[in-house]
């Protein structure tokens, strides 16, 4: 009988109905799993599922029956993907079930920012209105989607979502090369131009060791119309301290973003010290996190467990 491990079941909203495969197994389940306990816990299992709750090459070296990592998401940084090829142990992830969630969200930033929702709100509760002496009052900038230009960076299904928002909207979505193209397929235009070009810049890409650090401060300094910076992808993306220093020198109109370098924050992140400003919203990386993707993950995750049972793995990385 197989042995299933889950390593941080806490990663999924406690409302998702948790079914199990429909073969013959043995379930351990945990809420959280400390990097050092990983070993440990799936010295004995078949099959581990996890979603945050890191598996490097000490973890995989130290099991012996290990056969499949199903990974409760789509990134897999988490995992050490070579060794784990290299010990013959199949690693599947889940994807297209953010489709919505994400590019949702990402608009729920973007209006926030473009219309100073959370500027007036804060207004609003400190007086302003009561004191303006007029039905509105102007403290903040408001700005039309439609006509604004998008910069895309990554166009996987997550971009192409946003993209068809956009495009109802109004928006003229234009999407980034890689870095260093030296030659650009018709849908795709260059790196810096889209820079240099977007009124609100969006980021949905894997974090790789090509894209860590993907925009610093020789980026922003590139960015003649001062964008909004949304980031519903990866933290590492964006240089974290660069973009704090882009906030403070107006090279940019503010900040979005619901990932970061570490989660949950360490104390000393540059962005926890701009928090309450007026054009900067941090959300606790909930982008992906809807009632409905959370189903749709589940279901999706133990149907590739099933399928490897059967001799027939998807999704394999």
């Amino acid at each position: 009988m197989l042995r299933l491990v889950f390593l941080d079941r806490d990663t999924i909203g406690p409302m998702v109905m948790m079914s199990r495969p429909s073969f013959p197994h043995q379930w351990t389940e945990y809420g959280k799993t400390a990097p050092e306990d990983v070993a440990a816990r799936i010295a004995d299992a078949d099959i581990v599922i996890t979603n945050k709750a890191p598996i490097r090459e000490r973890d995989i070296a130290g099991s012996s029956k290990l056969k499949m990592i199903a990974i409760a998401a789509t990134g897999y940084d988490v995992i050490d993907l070579s060794f784990a090829k290299q010990r013959g142990v199949i690693v599947c992830n889940v994807r297209d079930y953010a489709v919505n969630t994400v590019a949702e969200h990402t608009f729920a930033l973007i209006f926030a920012l473009r219309r100073s929702i959370i500027g007036f709100r804060q207004d609003v509760i400190a007086g302003e209105w009561q004191r303006a002496n007029q039905f509105c009052f102007f403290n903040h900038p408001i700005r039309d989607l439609a006509g604004s230009t998008l910069g895309i960076f990554g166009y996987g299904s997550l971009g192409k979502s946003v993209e068809n928002i956009a495009e109802a909207f109004g928006m003229k979505v234009v999407v980034a090369a890689r870095k260093d193209a030296e030659k650009l397929d018709r849908r795709y235009t260059a790196f810096d131009e889209v820079l240099q070009t977007s009124d609100i810049i969006s980021f949905h890409m894997p974090l790789t060791p090509t894209t860590r650090d993907l925009v610093g401060m020789n980026e922003f300094r590139k960015m003649k119309k001062r964008p909004i910076i949304i980031n519903t992808a990866r933290g590492g993306l964006v240089n974290e301290a660069d973009l704090v220093a882009a906030l403070d020198e107006g090279l940019i109109a503010g900040a979005g973003f619901d990932v970061l370098t570490r989660e949950p924050p360490s104390p000393d992140n540059p962005l926890l010290t701009v928090l309450d400003r007026p054009n900067v919203v941090v959300t606790p990386h909930v982008a992906w996190a809807s009632d409905e993707a959370m189903k749709s993950l589940w279901a999706q995750l133990i149907t590739h467990v099933e399928n490897f049972e059967k001799g027939a793995p998807t999704n394999v990385l």
